[in-house]
């Protein structure tokens, strides 16, 4: 009996050294830790505010990138979309996005060239001919610059996607240049716009995007610019009496995203979002012009507004008018922007 005693001794001592020994082991021998995999169990919903419809270009790139975002990180990041201005309107969404309250935006580049001057390239009239132009622009040299612009602490720019080229529409025909005088026009919030308006005699005022239909039946604003696709969706065209199909001046916008909000993603997150964003530009860069040139066929098929295409002598007049424009702001721009347009548009112009 007594040696059965030292044997249970003997085994309890045993035991009690071995949980020592090996609560001595896992101090000394912690799991090694990968910061980069912390929180990629954890879901990321990022929230995209816009302010047009769904079935626009802009609507349509929204969700595309968010369909290959999920599809990327198999789904444990979430682009949330609210089309429509949901969410928030165009005249608050950019402050919206500085301060966190929504996580990507995409305003118009005219929303933005007040804050970003060299910006303001975009919005020239008759700067850019064609999308071509535009996409050999963003690609190289000048869309560098551009971004390179957007220097906020709290953003960051990671693309430019197409709407198209504006057009515009009146209660009256736009044909001469002595058209716009006395028009009141609805323009986005642009000294370039307003300046271009100015010249051709208009008085330019600025209203929000959703409120733009309302303001023309109303008959406060007798004409506004506009893509083709903007105009239809919209439907604006149902109060307006004329358009005037001039492809004066280029409409896209600045893709945004929050910075602190980048900077608490992962490098494999990172990645993935950047991928989905060069793919969705690809495509919006083809989708874009076949939307428009769709919007134009549906109108002239409905019959409801008076369409004229500029002639090339008519574009020579307008251009001739609004020349000035170019002068009172390429100081402002900027001259590395202005040098780098100069060389974009003399070698796409020039005879091959």
């Amino acid at each position: 009996m007594k040696s059965l005693g030292w044997l249970v001794i003997f085994l309890l001592v045993g035991m009690a050294i071995s949980v020592a020994i090996g609560f001595s082991f896992s101090v000394e021998e912690p799991v090694r830790y990968d910061a980069e995999q912390e929180g990629l169990d954890q879901k990321v919903v990022i929230r995209f505010s816009h302010v047009v419809a769904e079935n626009t270009p802009k609507g349509l790139a929204v969700a595309k990138f968010a369909q290959l975002v999920r599809e990327k990180t198999d789904g444990m990041v979430e682009i949330r979309v609210y089309p429509n201005a949901t969410l928030f309107d165009d005249e608050n969404e950019f402050n919206a996005l500085q301060s966190g309250k929504v996580e990507m935006i995409a305003p118009a580049t005219s929303r933005l060239s007040s804050r970003y001057p060299a910006w303001m390239i975009m919005d020239l009239p008759y700067a850019f001919e064609n999308e071509r132009e535009v996409s050999k622009a963003m690609d190289g040299r000048l869309g560098q610059l551009l971004f390179e612009a957007i220097n906020d602490e709290n953003v960051k720019g990671l693309a430019l996607w197409d709407n198209g080229f504006k057009q515009m529409t009146a209660g009256c025909p736009l044909v001469s240049v002595n058209d716009f005088r006395g028009l009141h026009f609805r323009i986005m919030p642009s000294p370039v716009l307003h300046a271009q308006f100015k010249t051709l005699g208009a008085s330019p005022e600025s209203y929000s995007f959703n409120d733009l239909y309302r303001q023309l039946e109303g008959g406060s604003v007798q004409g506004q610019e506009n893509t083709l696709s903007n105009i239809y969706s919209k439907r604006l065209y149902q109060v307006q009496r004329y358009m005037t199909v001039s492809n004066h001046g280029y409409l896209g916008y600045i893709v945004l995203i929050n910075k602190t909000t980048w900077d608490t993603l992962s490098g494999t997150q990172q990645k993935a979002i950047e991928s989905a964003m060069t793919e969705t530009t690809a495509w919006i860069r083809q989708y874009a012009k076949q939307m428009n040139d769709r919007a134009l066929a549906e109108m002239k098929e409905k019959n409801s507004i008076h369409i004229h295409m500029q002639t090339n002598e008519e574009k020579e007049a307008w251009k001739k008018q609004l020349n000035p424009v170019y002068y009172q702001f390429k100081d402002v721009i900027g001259e590395p922007v202005i040098t780098e347009w100069k060389k974009l548009i003399a070698t796409e112009r020039s005879p091959h």
